[in-house]
């Protein structure tokens, strides 16, 4: 038996790049304060759109293993040492955007069946056994059909984990408050001219972004800011920073945010009208032995 770290926190994605530009700075605050950082990403990105042209020759399993690179050079940038793919490398594919005929691709994730998945998931949440789960809300964030599945997958596993021991203490959900992301956007507008992006995002491109009574948990990052962009700048053939701004393949700025924002949907809130950690409320005795 192993003991296992006082803190553990499991993050479940869809594609390398997203836990960056979603969760960069928590999961580098929680790695360096010494808690249990797993990622567990659903698919290699296969059919992600590439952004410099000297790489552009990349595609299909030869941009997986690229992207893979990638998220290695980018997790040794948050000093997360436990990144897992979901079933083993290729084991689920990219679906593409949704409407493509990739999402008919009978190997594509979008296409596995939500149990069979979740049970590999489940597989991790018994070896490491987090008390926190993170991943995104039923849209996805923005309606990409591998974030859906991500849910889907993430939250059955939640449930099947519980049926089998190993209950998640917390669940949340990826979010940004309306007002933050409303003040964002007019800095940028006011930035622009100085920027090497032509043009600035819509709001509307922001995944997850939802009214600010819906915020439960606030992660402060700023001193992680650097480990995060330097994360999202591993993912180069997706994405394109100049801080505090970004853009992906649609060459479309919009802001980089060091306070990550969640919303807590299972589990017990902490004090005070926002937490601001994900293991408020977690009890101590819930430290454990790995199997």
């Amino acid at each position: 038996m192993t003991e296992l770290p006082a803190r553990r926190l499991l993050l479940v994605h869809a594609h390398p790049d997203d836990e960056s530009i979603n969760n960069g700075a928590t999961m580098a605050k929680y790695a360096a304060e010494g808690a249990q950082v797993t990622l567990v990403t659903c698919t290699l990105g296969e059919r992600g759109e590439v952004i410099p042209p000297e790489l552009r020759h990349l595609s299909g399993a030869a941009l997986g293993q690229h992207r893979m690179r990638e998220l290695t050079e980018a997790m040794r940038a948050l000093g997360v040492d436990d990144v897992r793919l979901l079933g083993g490398p290729g084991r689920f594919a990219d679906s593409g955007m949704m409407g493509l005929p990739d999402n008919d691709d009978p190997a594509c994730f979008w296409q596995a069946d939500v149990d069979t998945a979740a049970a590999l998931l489940v597989e991790v949440i018994r070896e490491v056994r987090p008390q926190v789960l993170v991943t995104y809300d039923p849209d996805g964030g923005y309606g990409h059909p591998d974030h859906i599945q991500a849910h889907r997958v993430a939250m059955r596993a939640a449930d099947l984990a519980a049926e089998a021991g190993c209950p998640l203490a917390k669940v949340y959900w990826n979010r940004v408050p309306r007002s933050i992301a409303e003040a964002s956007f007019a800095r940028l507008h006011e930035d622009l001219p100085g920027l090497p992006f032509a043009k600035p995002a819509a709001l509307d491109d922001v995944p997850g972004v939802v009214d600010d009574t819906r915020i439960t948990t606030e992660i402060d990052g700023t001193a992680y800011a650097a480990a995060k962009a330097a994360a999202m700048r591993a993912h180069a053939t997706q994405i394109e920073v100049a801080e505090p701004y970004f853009a992906l393949s649609n060459e479309l700025a919009q802001p980089l945010f060091t306070t990550e924002y969640y919303e807590l949907v299972r589990g017990e809130r902490g004090p005070g009208d926002r937490e601001t950690d994900l293991f408020a409320g977690v009890a101590a005795a819930t430290e454990g032995k790995a199997p």
